[in-house]
């Protein structure tokens, strides 16, 4: 296996190694959509169901971290299964901790904080649950060395991110209407993505799986990005408007689905960890 690509594993951004200016445009850009966030976060919803149904019924975790939480959409569910545990919802947009404020029903401590760097102690967490966070950061290795540190031992971490080959039906009609040009974030292949969870979890497990979600058009897969805040933010993105008539050429070449609209692929990662 080779080297984890760390440039791979969400944004593509490069910014001569200061990624400062970077956090802030993600944390800008989510912000943005956070007003809009839970309406299109079906494929959220979907992988955060599959690591909830993982844990076991009888446990009963005292404190547990959503990390990169945003909304609050999962910590509400958490709070719910177990209402006797203490929940810290962490997120790097103000705006996303602002709305999961807004909708808290109950006690959650609410951190706008950088999950490279978590104002947390050192085995203090019972459960780590982060949910489609971890591809937009610069260094996923440090992540995840958070969260084997703030874990207690016999704590659990449950974490999904997005796999090399999403959005592949994007990408390839992006390729036919702007040739040579980017307009997808890259993001880890799995095998990278394997060799990171073995140096850094050891005896972590990974488990894929491809979900195709059906859009009416290629413009309303591009609208649910929008109101997801998941846009292209690479370095090599064009800084003006993309012209019309090239948006349209992307619809055009998009494949079409039997009987109608389109279908977008998105290949889906979960990984599951116990502290020794």
């Amino acid at each position: 296996m080779g080297a984890f690509n760390e440039q791979a594993a969400g944004l593509s951004l490069g910014h001569g190694g200061d990624s400062t200016g970077s956090k802030q445009s993600i944390a800008r850009g989510f912000g943005g959509a956070s007003s809009t966030y839970e309406k299109a976060a079906r494929l959220q919803r979907r992988m955060g169901w599959e690591m909830l149904d993982t844990l076991p019924e009888e446990w009963c975790p005292r404190h547990i971290l959503d990390l990169g939480c945003g909304t609050g959409w999962f910590s509400r569910r958490l709070q719910a299964q177990y209402p006797q545990s203490q929940l810290t919802g962490v997120d790097l947009s103000e705006a996303m901790i602002a709305r999961a404020v807004d909708a808290d029903q109950g006690c959650a401590r609410w951190l706008t904080a950088d999950a490279e760097q978590l104002p947390l102690a050192d085995n203090s967490v019972d459960l780590v649950f982060s949910n489609l966070m971890i591809q937009w950061s610069h260094h996923p290795a440090r992540v995840l060395e958070e969260c084997r540190r703030v874990l207690k031992p016999g704590g659990r971490l449950l974490l999904s991110t997005l796999l090399d080959g999403t959005l592949v039906e994007l990408q390839w009609a992006w390729s036919q209407a702007d040739p040579g040009r980017p307009h997808i974030n890259r993001f880890a292949p799995e095998q990278d993505w394997r060799a990171l969870g073995a140096s850094v979890l050891p005896g972590a497990t990974l488990e894929t799986e491809t979900i195709v979600l059906p859009y009416e058009s290629p413009m309303a897969l591009n609208r649910e990005l929008q109101y997801l805040g998941a846009v292209f933010r690479g370095q090599q993105r064009r800084r003006s408007v993309t012209a019309p008539g090239r948006f349209r050429a992307m619809c055009r070449a998009y494949p079409a689905a039997e009987g109608g609209g389109c279908r977008a692929s998105y290949v889906a990662g979960w990984t599951y960890w116990v502290k020794p």
